[in-house]
């Protein structure tokens, strides 16, 4: 079925027209006559059976329809230029993939990694973009996706990666600075907006005594928790594998038992088996396994 939709030529006539407000402007920008460019606008708005400009004497002004509609349009050229351009750029021989990531995971774990990858694969160029919640990878425009195991990825192909193992952690100046010996109840605590019950379960587990375990400031992602921790806010309730440079550098604290009952599990999910998967997204899938497998904090 043949597509409706208005030709190139006159989309940029319109937009230009709508951008300046003036054919006399608009055909300067394009290299046109002032007429090619009212026909143009004028064969849009038969195309689509909508007046798009008021045109009185020599002015044209748009009408209501014509501003959404011009919006929209210029919204379209921007993105089918950025993505020519992006393609334009593209090595020769290049590949490239998008990766849809947790963001924590993504900046705390996979791209300081990813420098090995590119010297595996110099021609392959991975880009990183961050969704918290799972969603239908078919027909996303994204080759893969890093994330937690869970039911919505149902029909996709899951390769375990990681154990999320969470861990109490803070600041060794918050301990220096609180009186001798302190208990995790007398410490302020920091939390995860997205798992509020965390410290209850893991007083549970531990057997610490929380007085109250919903107390203290929340943040939305794992690394504002990191940083909140650094600063000496309080104490953080994080992913052992986000903070094991800090706690070999000393910058972070854990003298408190790691908790395995809110542990959560990593998982690469990809469309189809890696076997079957184009070379470069094949590359990486196993490039990423072998991470995991070997280089876990």
């Amino acid at each position: 079925m043949r597509r409706k939709i208005p030709s190139h030529s006159a989309l940029l006539a319109f937009e230009a027209a709508a951008r300046h407000g003036s054919f006399a402007r608009a055909a300067e920008e394009l290299a046109r006559t002032e007429g090619a460019v009212s026909r143009q606008i004028g064969r849009l708005e038969a195309f689509l059976g909508v007046v798009l400009f008021e045109r009185v004497g020599n002015r044209v002004r748009l009408v209501p329809n014509g501003t959404r509609y011009a919006a929209q349009v210029r919204e379209t050229l921007d993105r089918l230029e950025r993505d020519s351009l992006y393609l334009m750029g593209q090595p020769v021989e290049g590949a490239s993939l998008d990766i849809a990531a947790i963001p924590t995971f993504a900046t705390r774990w996979l791209i300081p990694r990813l420098k090995r990858f590119q010297q595996q694969d110099p021609n392959v160029t991975v880009h990183i973009a961050e969704r918290m919640d799972p969603f239908l990878l078919a027909g996303s425009g994204f080759d893969a996706a890093i994330h937690f195991e869970h039911p919505a990825w149902a029909g996709m192909h899951l390769h375990p990666l990681l154990e999320e193992v969470l861990v109490p952690v803070c600041s060794p100046a918050l301990l220096a600075g609180a009186v001798a010996n302190p208990s995790l109840d007398e410490l302020p605590r920091l939390h995860r907006r997205q798992n509020p019950d965390a410290w209850q379960i893991y007083a549970q587990e531990s057997g610490i005594v929380l007085t109250n375990s919903a107390v203290g400031a929340r943040f939305d992602l794992h690394s504002m928790l990191i940083e909140a921790a650094l600063a000496g806010l309080g104490v953080a309730l994080v992913p052992r594998l986000y903070v094991g440079a800090e706690l070999e550098q000393g910058r972070l604290v854990a003298p408190w038992p790691e908790s395995q009952a809110v542990a959560k599990n990593f998982c690469l999910v990809l469309p189809e088996p890696i076997e079957l998967s184009e070379a470069p997204l094949k590359a990486f899938a196993n490039w990423m396994l072998d991470e995991a497998r070997e280089r876990t904090p």
